[in-house]
């Protein structure tokens, strides 16, 4: 494909004269920790996801390596450097000793937020250490928020099955004593896992193409049918102005994620999970060889994709369950596998896709 790899982290986006300049923080130790790079683009596709921790001023959390420059300078663990595999791994080795240790000495901990995330960490915890003394708890009334009934109470059975408290309807404050009473931890827990909502990670973009507001106070990138940029809508606007003449597109997590508002919503919120990023990388790159074309083309519209909709959570590694055709309404879809095919079905999904990243026959069908 003649791509060229540029590790690095992009500080500034900026357009100029025509075309998108990025100010470029080489990650390559030949070169002074100062040194900056510009590039110009013709087109851009940003892709920069988003990040996991929100009462963290960063967004830092376990799910997801901190590799930005001003995260590293105030991380929780900035002796590890998680901008290269070795680091990461450095972080994940540390992780499942501290675990194990805590295992060891059965002691207790806490997961806030029993969405899918939630679930998979505290039931792969129940599977792995299994003398540790596991309590989850969610604002809502019950696990899996937003998803049907029928997969809440199989996710809520089986941790009950092995042994996991829960509790629902209860708000996370750390600082109340009266929370840790209520949850039969009086003494708090000795470690605490946060597996709730997302934060925007877009610093390197001009301020004006950014949400006010949106999951984890904002910052999110605002971008039109077509997946192009924007800036941000003026009052009574459910669409900014294209910013960079169109020549940028914004796909997955690092965008705001949905179009205008409630209840007639242009495109409702999409999840920040993977397919629905895979797929408006898809829509972004159509339209970008639309634009190049020698033909004129008329660009295309994006659409909720479908495969937003399915959920297949884990439960350790021996059970899982399987959700279709969720939307954006609450508690939406249908439970159509659950138990060991659930498992299987995943375990195909996971495979099949590192194949196809691969350039597997097999991986591409």
């Amino acid at each position: 494909m003649a791509v060229t790899f540029l590790a690095g982290e992009v500080k500034k986006l900026e357009f100029e004269n025509g075309q998108v300049v990025a100010q470029i923080r080489p990650l390559d130790p030949r070169k002074a920790e100062g040194d900056m790079l510009t590039q110009c683009f013709d087109y851009c596709v940003i892709a920069a996801g988003c990040n996991f921790g929100p009462f963290n001023k960063w967004g830092e959390s376990l799910w997801f390596p901190t590799i930005h420059e001003a995260a590293r300078q105030e991380s929780d663990w900035p002796d590890i450097d998680e901008r290269f595999l070795e680091g990461r791994r450095r972080h994940i080795l540390e992780e499942h000793q501290q675990l194990t240790a805590l295992n060891g000495r059965q002691g207790s901990v806490l997961v806030v937020g029993a969405g899918f995330i939630g679930v998979e960490w505290v039931t792969e915890l129940q599977h792995h250490f299994p003398q540790l003394d596991l309590t989850i708890v969610d604002f809502l009334s019950r696990p899996l928020g937003p998803l049907p009934e029928s997969a809440a109470q199989y996710c809520q059975q089986y941790m009950t099955k092995v042994g996991i408290k829960q509790h629902y309807n209860v708000k996370y404050e750390p600082a109340n004593q009266a929370f840790w009473d209520r949850i039969g931890l009086p003494e708090h827990a000795d470690r605490t896992f946060v597996c709730i909502g997302v934060k925007a990670s877009n610093y390197f973009m001009p301020p004006d193409t950014l949400s006010t507001g949106g999951p984890g106070g904002g910052g999110w990138i605002h971008f039109n049918q077509k997946l192009q940029v924007t800036w941000r809508p003026l009052e009574g606007q459910e669409i900014g102005e294209t910013w960079a003449e169109g020549r940028a597109f914004a796909v997955g997590d690092c965008n705001y994620g949905c179009i205008g508002g409630p209840p007639d919503w242009i495109m409702p919120p999409v999840p920040k999970i993977s397919f629905p990023g895979e797929e408006q990388a898809a829509h972004a790159c159509e339209n970008l060889r639309a634009m190049v074309s020698s033909k004129p083309q008329e660009l295309k519209d994006t659409y909720w994709p479908w495969g937003a909709g399915m959920f297949v959570t884990s439960l350790g590694p021996r059970d899982a369950c399987f959700v279709m055709a969720a939307n954006h309404r609450k508690e939406s879809g249908f439970l159509v596998n659950w138990w060991l095919p659930a498992v299987w079905q995943k375990e195909l999904i996971e495979r099949t896709k590192v194949m196809e990243c691969r350039g597997n026959a097999i991986g591409r069908i």
